[in-house]
């Protein structure tokens, strides 16, 4: 609390993500067999997904998920496959929510299946619009007694939304980091969201994302050095030598090595400060990852 100061503004993924954890069925003339399906992203029609198993499963096939759930296979590559649901809107939101599990971590779900208590710990406290499919971390740390302890010593708040996909989360796997794609995600930031932003950085106050999808948000919506409204996709990739200019601190959660999620941190911080702040977080048992601990990081100079 002590680091916050009046005139901070806090930036905010409302974000909610979805049941996208599916179990169902395929029925063919050699039996049923049991599909596992997580989805990664709407498509232009349909959602893109993983399955397991992707290989036995054919173009064509319908998967039944619930008696009122189901889903055709339109396309299928080596490592994903895009699914046409037979219901759309409202009727397919409440229908997922009826059959889908949370889209806990790997590292997680290999220990225990999503429970109803997920629904609620896996979401943050100002959830608002669907559409990820893993949570913006390090908002997991607020709740409405923290916002309002903050809001009583001055510190604002702006929304903005970032859908966050699987592939926020993907490793790094090239030599050169500059060939690497990050993988788009839909976002918006609203005209009075931008001006708020604008408005505390005239002030001379710290805008601080709280968490990296934010923070890649508003970079995007900042390059000219202004945050302008945006709406649409962003894929872009934060590394060492980044300009930023907007962000001027970040709460986030602690990352897996070769990351994306660690190269940015690592542009803002400097790399050398990674390593000291991230030896400090292994010696002192500090916990890693979804449901670990958060980070302020504040870089040379913004105090």
């Amino acid at each position: 609390m002590d680091v916050f100061r009046a005139g901070d503004r806090l930036v905010l993924n409302n974000t909610r993500v979805i049941p996208a954890r599916l179990t169902g069925h395929r029925t063919r003339g050699d039996g049923v067999a049991r599909i596992e399906v997580t989805l990664l992203e709407p498509a232009s029609d349909g959602w893109r997904a993983l399955a397991k198993p992707l290989r036995k499963l054919q173009v064509g096939e319908v998967i039944v998920f619930s008696d009122n759930l189901s889903a055709t296979v339109a396309e299928k590559s080596e490592t994903d496959m895009r699914l046409i649901f037979n219901l759309a809107g409202d009727d397919f939101d409440a229908a997922l929510n009826a059959t889908g599990a949370m889209p806990l971590p790997p590292y997680i779900a290999a220990k225990r299946p999503p429970d109803a208590q997920d629904r609620d710990d896996y979401q943050t406290v100002f959830a608002r619009h669907t559409g990820a499919v893993a949570a913006p971390t390090a908002s997991l740390h607020f709740d409405a007694d923290l916002l309002s302890a903050l809001a009583a010593k001055g510190v604002a708040f702006t929304e903005v939304t970032l859908h966050v996909g699987a592939g926020t989360f993907l490793p790094v796997k090239v030599d050169d980091v500059t060939t690497h794609r990050m993988h788009a995600e839909w976002g918006e930031v609203t005209p009075a969201a931008a001006a708020a932003i604008n408005a505390t950085r005239d002030a001379g106050g710290r805008v601080i994302p709280v968490g990296t999808t934010a923070l890649r948000l508003i970079e995007s919506a900042g390059r000219s050095g202004r945050v302008e409204p945006w709406t649409g996709p962003t894929d872009i990739f934060i590394y060492p030598g980044f300009t930023f200019r907007v962000t001027d601190a970040l709460m986030t959660n602690f990352h897996l090595p070769k990351s994306t999620l660690m190269m940015l941190v690592s542009a803002l911080m400097g790399q050398d400060r990674i390593r000291r702040i991230y030896a400090h977080a292994i010696a002192n048992d500090y916990r890693f990852f979804s449901y670990g601990d958060a980070s302020l990081l504040i870089p040379d100079g913004g105090s």
